[in-house]
This record gives C-alpha cells, sequence and structure tokens, in this order.
C-alpha cells in the first residue's frame, strides 16, 4: 500500500496546481497558477540539448562547508518548504529558526504525464518559489540566517504517482531519463553556485530504481564529479530496501509515512509500540548498507486517525474532524522511538508554509505544525 492524495484538477497551460501525487504514496502540493516569470526562467524543451553540468569534465567548483562526514551525528533538524505562489513580504526564517529548525528543502517541481517519456519544467508556469529566481531568493534567505538547505527537485505525475512510473521500451525509458537529467541539472548548478549542502537525486521512483539501475548509478557519479555536497535519495517508506544504489549515497532517505496505529487518538506509549517493527527494520538497513537513515519525509495530517494510512486519510481529509493532539502525538512517538539513534540522522518535517502561502485551502488539517499543538513538540525536540 502507498501514501495518496485526493488529485486537484489540473491544468498546465497558464495554470499549474501545485501538489505533489503518489499512486496511494505521495505527497501534496506540486503545481498550481502562478504568474509568469518577470526575468529568469528555466524551460527543458524535449529533446533540446541545453550545457550540462553533469555531462561536463570535472572543473573546481565551489567549496560547501559541509561536506559529508561520516562521524557527523548530530540530527538534521528539516522543514519541508512549501514553495509560495508570490515573493516573500520578509524573511520566512525568523518563523523557521523559532521552532528550532536548521535545515529546509527547497522542492522546485517538474511534471510528467502518465506514458509520456518526457519531463516538463518551465519556469513560466510555476509559482514564484519554484522558479529558479525564486529558488535562489529561498536559498540566500536561509544561508543569511544560517538555515542549511537540501536542494529536492521533484517529478509529479498528474493522476498517478513516480513511483509507478513505466515505460514500454527502452528508447521511452532513454527519452524520459535524457529529460530528466536536464531538468536535474538546472538544479545542480544552482547547487554548485549557491553552496547548497545537500541535493537529492530523486523521489519515490520505485520502479525506476529497480530496472533501469545502471541510469541512476550513472548520474550520481556525474553528480559527483561536480558537487561536493551531501548526495541522497528519498525512498518511499516501502522502496528503501530495494533500491540497488545506496552505496554511491551519503544517506539512505526514507519518506516515512509508516502506517502505525488505527485509532482517532492513539497515545504516545501505543505509538511507540507501533513503531517496533518499522524501528527494528530501518536499524537493520542502516548496519547492512553502514548509512545512516534520514527521513526525507515525515508527517502528520491534523485529524483523526492520522497515524494510520495516510494515504486513505488524505483522500478524506475535508470531511474529518480535527485533531491536533493526535498530530502532536503522532511526532512525539516518532522522536521518542528515534533521536536517541545515532543511526538516525533526523529529517524533513512534511510541510511548512512560509508567510501562510501555499496551502490548499484546509490549512487547520494539513501537515503543517503552525500554529498547532505539534509546534511546541516539534519546537522541544528540535532544541534539543
Amino acid at each position: 500500500m502507498f501514501r495518496s492524495i485526493s488529485l486537484l484538477a489540473f491544468l498546465f497551460i497558464g495554470m499549474v496546481l501545485h501538489q505533489n501525487c503518489q499512486d496511494g504514496a505521495s505527497k501534496p502540493n506540486a503545481f498550481t497558477a502562478s504568474t509568469p516569470a518577470q526575468s529568469e526562467t528555466a524551460s527543458i524543451p524535449h529533446g533540446e540539448a541545453t550545457p550540462s553540468v553533469l555531462a561536463a569534465k570535472t572543473t573546481e567548483s565551489s567549496t560547501i562547508s559541509s561536506v559529508f562526514d561520516s562521524k557527523d551525528k548530530t540530527k538534521m533538524r528539516g522543514l519541508s518548504f512549501v514553495a509560495p505562489p508570490r515573493p516573500f513580504k520578509a524573511t520566512p526564517m525568523m518563523d523557521v529558526k523559532a521552532v528550532n529548525a536548521d535545515w529546509i528543502a527547497v522542492i522546485p517541481y517538474a511534471f510528467t504525464r502518465p506514458g509520456d517519456a518526457k519531463v516538463d519544467y518551465n519556469g513560466v508556469g510555476h509559482w514564484w518559489g519554484e522558479r529558479p529566481e525564486g529558488v535562489r531568493t529561498t536559498i540566500d534567505s536561509a544561508h543569511q540566517a544560517g538555515v542549511k538547505v537540501m536542494m529536492k527537485p521533484q517529478v509529479y505525475v498528474p493522476g498517478g504517482w513516480t513511483g509507478g512510473l513505466d515505460f514500454k521500451t527502452d528508447a521511452e525509458w532513454e527519452s524520459w531519463e535524457k529529460d530528466y537529467e536536464r531538468y536535474l541539472d538546472i538544479f545542480v548548478k544552482m547547487s554548485i553556485e549557491k553552496n547548497v549542502e545537500m541535493l537529492c537525486v530523486g523521489t519515490e521512483f520505485k520502479m525506476s530504481v529497480v530496472r533501469r539501475e545502471k541510469f541512476w548509478r550513472s548520474l550520481i557519479a556525474k553528480i559527483r564529479k561536480e558537487y561536493k555536497g551531501q548526495l541522497v535519495y528519498a525512498a518511499n517508506w516501502d522502496e528503501y530496501p530495494l533500491v540497488p544504489f545506496w552505496d554511491a549515497l551519503d544517506y539512505v532517505g526514507v519518506d516515512a509515512y509508516f502506517s502505525l496505529i488505527k485509532k482517532e487518538t492513539p497515545s504516545v506509549s501505543e505509538l511507540q509500540t507501533a513503531w517496533k517493527t518499522h524501528f527494528d527494520a530501518l536499524k537493520a538497513f542502516h548496519k547492512k548498507t553502514g548509512k545512516r537513515i534520514l527521513f526525507t519525509e515525515y508527517g502528520y495530517l491534523s485529524v483523526d486517525g492520522c497515524t494510520f494510512q495516510s494515504w486513505e486519510v488524505e483522500k478524506q481529509v475535508k470531511s474529518l474532524k480535527i485533531n491536533e493532539l493526535a498530530q502532536s502525538n503522532a511526532l512525539e512517538g516518532l522522536f521518542s522511538t528515534f533521536w536517541k539513534e545515532d543511526w538516525w540522522g533526523g529529517g524533513f518535517l512534511w510541510k511548512w508554509f512560509p508567510e501562510g502561502q501555499g496551502h490548499e485551502g484546509y490549512f487547520a488539517k494539513d501537515y503543517t505544525p503552525q500554529g498547532k499543538m505539534a509546534q511546541k513538540t516539534l519546537t522541544r525536540w528540535y532544541g534539543k
């Protein structure tokens, strides 16, 4: 079973919805309407070659202060930073730091239509926060505040999920992979330019990583030649044991939407017990790979029953009752289970709306802890 969301209507020309979807296992907020970029845009016409950092020979690049250190046992106290439709009125990092977060994930989306071997990214059709100028401004704002950045380009599949993405022929796969590499290259270049501390090479491509291992290994090797920060891949919660190239990365990334307990408001102790099987499996996988486990995404809706099959809960979110205690207990259960473990590298909470921008109309029930009981829970643990 996978985590999913209810999809909004989709219109790409002039309007793109800001929502990330999986086939039963994904995240909201990939595309939405926006105004055209006033300056720089990034467009990848299918099949058109562009100068590529990934294809270039190794050259001197900017030094990143936090090059991976296998002995580093600090926790990443991260927030998945929702791209705003409009520029910031003021720096949003004061609120980020107020909850003791020291990392944000910046997530510029592209999209692939089911069965179409293309990756489309065009700054004109995106919210300001996903266009290159918005991404750069977000990174600058974070770094000026002492907040580190994970660049996390993601592909949205309208009506589907990246994990189910499949093509019938090698030619189609190769066409899609060339487009994906061109898309990623925009943000590899930017990560080098802006000294971004971590880059996520992909998110929840469950079928692709198994069938197309050679592509992913080649892609990672090309990035390594130029980019000197940390590299991770974000696997779906049921996908991480299948990924064959963890040895080429710095962390095992897991989007940790594990199903725990079916109850409106489970207690913290009940959640700790429910975590045990997943905890043991993750710890064993750490020992097998020698890599720390990083929750590239984790989080809970603030509604009844939020800790069980969140992909089903999302479909009903507007009809469910607000339950801040359930969300708060869910975070308490997660942190109290994992925080003391050196092999757990922390994670990126899904999700955080800068200045309240970018939500889909049910802020009080959404994954964000902002203004809820869960904000106090997050702040306390992130302050450890």
